[in-house]
Parts: C-alpha cells; structure tokens; sequence
C-alpha cells in the first residue's frame, strides 16, 4: 500500500534530521552481524540485519528496486505486505512510494539481503497515519524488507533528457571512446510500442564519432561497459524534436515530439588511439595484448604486418607467407615514424590497423617497396601483430651501476646524432639519460660525483640542441640548471649568453660574458661573442637613438604648431 502521506525527495534531503547520506554510518562503520542493530545517521531509522546478502554494491537514490516487504506495528500487527500478495513491489528509491523511510534503508541494502527497520513516525506515516486506517497517527512501523534486485538508473543529460536503466551489466571499466569503432545491438520503440528502428540481428559497427540514428545513442555509448545492456528513456530533445523524422536509410519516420525507448547492447568496440595527437597516426586495437606493459621507446621488438596502400595494394609483408618477421630497436629511426610511434604504444599479443599521413609514412617521394611502389604522399595502412618485445629498463628498475651504465650510453647515442645533426633526436636522448642520474637516486658517494657530472653534461648537451634548433628558452633553463650547481661553468656562461644575445636580452647576455671571461679569460669562443655582442649593443643604441630622434621631433614640431595656434588667437 502507497503512503497516504504524499512525499518528494526534495522533502527527505532538505531535512535537518537527515544530515548524513543513508549507508554513510554503515560505509564507515564495522558491517552489521546477522541479529544486531544499528541506528542509521542521526534521522532515528533504525536497521537490523537478519541475512546478509551477496557482493558489495548497494543500490542509490534514483534506481528501481524490486523488493519484498511485510509492514508491522511494534505490537506485530500486520498493516501491508508483498509475500501475502506472493509478487515483490518495484519503487524508484527517493520518490517516497512506500514510506520515504523506507528508500533510505533500501539504499544501505546489498542484494539477497533481508532486514527489518524501525521507522520514527516522521520517517513513515506521520500525524496522518495509514496502512487503510491500520497504522494510528504519530505511530513507529515496522518493515522487513528484502532486496531481490534493483536496476541503477543514471540522468546522462542531467536534465531528464537521457534517462538510462543499466539491465545486465558490463565487462571491466574501460567503455569506448569518441575514436573507437563500437558494435550494438538496438530496439527502437515509441511509448506505445511500435518498432521505429532496429539492428540487424549481428549488430551495426560504426564509429562513436560518427554518430548513429540520434543523438542520444553515441552520448549513451560513451557510458557502457563491453557487454552491457540497457534500456534508454530519450526525450524529444535529444531524439527527433518537435518535427519528429520522415522514412529514411531503412529507418522508419518518427512522429514529432516522440518520446523514444531503446533497448541498447553494447557487444564489444575496437579502441581507437590518436598516437600523435594530431590524427596523422591512428591505432585501431582489434585484438587487444597481454599484461599491462607496451613496448615504450628503445624496446627491442618483432612484429609481422601488411601494408597496403589505401586502394588495396600490398606493397610490403612481414612475418606472413613465409616471410621473416621484423625485428627493430623503436625511437632509432630504423622504420618508417608512423609505425615507429604506433609500435611502442602495443602490448604482447596486440593486433592493429594502423593508418599513416604521409608525414609520418614516406613523405613526399616515391619509395619503392618489396611488393609495389608507394607513390608521393600516399596515406598508408598496416595491420600489425606485435610479436614478442624487450622493454628498455626503466631507471627505478636497476640498481646503480646500471643506470651509471645506462646514461653513459644515452649519452653517446645523444653525441653520435648531434654529430649527425639529428639535433630534436639528440636532445631526447640527453633528455632521458638525466632520468637515469637524477638528484633522487640514492647513490654512494663515489657513484654520486660521477651522476651529478653526468647530470651537468646533459644539460648543457641538451643546450646545445635548444640552440640548434632556435629554442632559446629551453637553451636558457638548462643552462641555468648548471648554473645553479656550478656558477662559474664556462660552457653554461657562454651557451646561456647565446641564447640571451637572440631573444635580445643584451644586458643579461653581457653580465655571463664578463663571468665567463673572469674564470678563463683567454677563451676565444666567448671573446668571439663578446664582439658579437658589442657590435649588437652598438646597432642597439643606433635604433635607440633613431627612436628618441623621431619621439622627439614630433613632439617638437607639435609644439611649434601649437605655438603658430595660440599666436594667431
């Protein structure tokens, strides 16, 4: 039986007795024993478990519940029950259909569990009583509840537009993305029950992205889970509007203004991963990998793929039809950039589709392949499978003369590239052997000195590609970082006064100057910026110069003609 009393939500939140969610004392709390009681918040509701049910989850405020109860007074009289009647009652938990009580025990309940509430007056009937005249007025009620299922109903939109009721639930937490290609199964139907649309029985693939019949079913994507099905409530606004949909595509027409239920699968989806954040390299997963590690950069890896232009034409193999797989180091330029970057995104086991822009593929020539040619700025397509590969440590997984051995090394690779004039791939590499001697990593004293001077020649290495390749800014924070340790480093100085002298900064360029020529004054390369740096002192003041001149001689004639005003006045 309904309350008499009618109720809202907003009435039980606003509440001063009800200033704690209901289950925060229980979340907080020991778990209840079977046969004890506990007071839940400070409101006067009471519960006491009799069995304990399945799992963890309990149910929120907004789901369906399906539930049986037996209502009593603390005499044992009985006002209302579901097991006389042998059918469980469903209640969307905060509406108050029951007593508004009751949602709030519902919502501390796990499924299978029973257990009996003692409700305080204002928490059931009230002044009004009820119960068809059995519960007297200002009366504590009794009920045994037992949660036999419930149905999590989450506002997509939040404005009552997209209302989803989630009926089996999904696989892991990972759901698809605006990028990644989804395969559904739907049921499209008016309120009256008439069938607008429906998916082939294998289901429909498309991308998320791309959008599928309204507007709510790629927005209601976003939020599932691999396997998981659902039952949407779409209001006009996020369907077809107030003009409804003529016939279309195989679809049937929509009246206007139509309210839209759609029973909506979501079978599985191949991630789709934008590897260089611009969309010239794109990763499709269609099979995914083993374990949780990729390949990373500097991973020694085997893989096999076909490659084809995107007409169709095989122009490479590897690994298949008797083919050798190919084995690379990633990050050395030994293939092409996209393939290079896709491959040390992928796990064990990965198969992918990957799609090439030529500016990451073979650019604007013509590169003759094994199979075929691939013409000037051919967007190309490889389906890959990462064999096997062998991750490069990182630095919190050696011990120290590992990573002693493994700066040394980066800073070699960086030397021979500098030399190569390869400046961007230099600076990774100086860039990366500071991990391995950072501050933080607990060496000896011995080992300490030779990190710490280490440390120092990727700095200024890594200044040394800054200026190279017009970065000036970062010429000058790593410059400083030296700086900071060692004041007096010539090579700092200097390379720290390049960089001043070309973002114009002459003042500062002249005050590392005259440090650098105090700790070694006989050192050519700093003498020969000095002449630079006076010659761009004196162009300075010239253009100085000339600024004020004509600064001035406006003002001058201004006055003059000012002057001629007032005289004639």
């Amino acid at each position: 039986m309904e309350a008499e009393k009618a109720t809202d939500v907003s009435d039980i939140q606003n509440e001063d007795d009800l200033d704690e969610e209901p289950g925060e004392v229980i979340e907080s709390a020991p778990p209840l024993k079977v046969g004890e009681e506990r007071e839940l918040g400070t409101s006067g509701l009471k519960k006491k478990l009799l069995k304990r049910g399945h799992g963890y989850e309990t149910p929120e405020l907004g789901d369906e519940a399906t539930v049986h109860y037996v209502g009593t007074l603390l005499d044992g009289t009985k006002f209302e029950s579901t097991r006389d009647r042998d059918e469980p009652l469903t209640i969307k938990l905060g509406q108050g259909r029951v007593v508004k009580g009751l949602d709030h025990g519902v919502v501390s309940m796990k499924k299978g569990e029973i257990a009996l509430f003692t409700l305080p007056a204002e928490l059931g009937y009230g002044v009004v009583g009820g119960g068809g005249s059995v519960v007297p007025s200002n009366a504590i009620v009794r009920f045994e509840v037992e949660l036999v299922s419930w149905i999590t109903v989450v506002d997509l939109s939040k404005d009552g537009g997209i209302v989803k009721k989630i009926i089996e639930k999904g696989e892991r937490n990972e759901g698809p993305g605006d990028l990644d290609e989804v395969l559904v199964k739907y049921r499209v139907a008016l309120v009256d029950g008439t069938v607008v649309a429906e998916s082939p029985e294998e289901g429909i693939e498309f991308y998320v992205k791309d959008g599928h019949f309204c507007s709510a079913l790629p927005k209601a994507i976003k939020t599932m889970k691999r396997g998981e099905k659902v039952r949407l409530i779409v209001q006009p606004q996020y369907a077809f509007g107030v003009e409804g949909r003529d016939a279309n595509n195989g679809f049937h027409s929509v009246p206007p203004s139509s309210v839209l239920n759609i029973d909506l699968e979501l079978v599985s989806f191949k991630p789709v991963i934008d590897v260089t954040g611009d969309a010239k390299v794109v990763k499709k997963v269609l099979k995914e990998g083993e374990g949780a590690w990729v390949a990373n950069e500097s991973a020694s890896v085997t893989v096999s793929y076909v490659a084809r232009l995107e007409d169709g034409t095989v122009f490479e193999k590897k690994g298949i039809d008797g083919e050798q797989p190919l084995e690379f180091i990633t990050d050395e330029e030994q293939v092409i950039a996209g393939l290079d970057r896709a491959v040390a995104t992928m796990k064990k086991g990965e198969q992918a589709i990957l799609t090439i822009h030529p500016d990451f593929g073979f650019g604007s020539v013509e590169a003759r392949r094994d199979l075929a040619v691939v013409p000037p700025h051919s967007n190309i397509v490889f389906e890959v499978e990462m064999l096997d590969f062998i991750r490069e440590k990182a630095p919190w997984e050696m011990i120290n003369h590992e990573r002693l051995e493994a700066a040394r090394r980066k800073k070699e690779e960086g030397n021979l590239l500098f030399k190569e004039g390869k400046y961007q791939k230099a600076g990774k590499k100086y860039d990366k052997g500071v991990d391995y001697v950072s501050e933080d990593g607990n060496f000896g004293d011995n080992e300490s000195k030779l990190a710490r001077e280490l440390r120092l020649s990727f700095w200024l290495n890594g200044a040394a590609c800054s200026l190279k390749l017009n970065d000036f800014q970062e010429a000058i924070k790593l410059c400083s970082k030296v700086l900071d340790i060692e004041f007096h480093n010539v090579k700092a100085l200097y390379r720290r006064a390049q960089a001043y002298m070309q973002v114009a900064d002459l003042v500062l360029a002249e005050l590392d100057i005259k440090k650098a020529l105090e700790v070694d004054p006989q050192n050519r390369e700093v003498k020969l910026i000095e002449k630079n740096l006076k010659r761009l002192q004196v162009e300075s003041n010239k253009r100085d110069a000339k600024l004020y001149t004509n600064i001035f001689g406006r003002m001058t004639k201004k006055l003059k003609v000012e002057k001629v005003d007032n005289e004639k006045r």
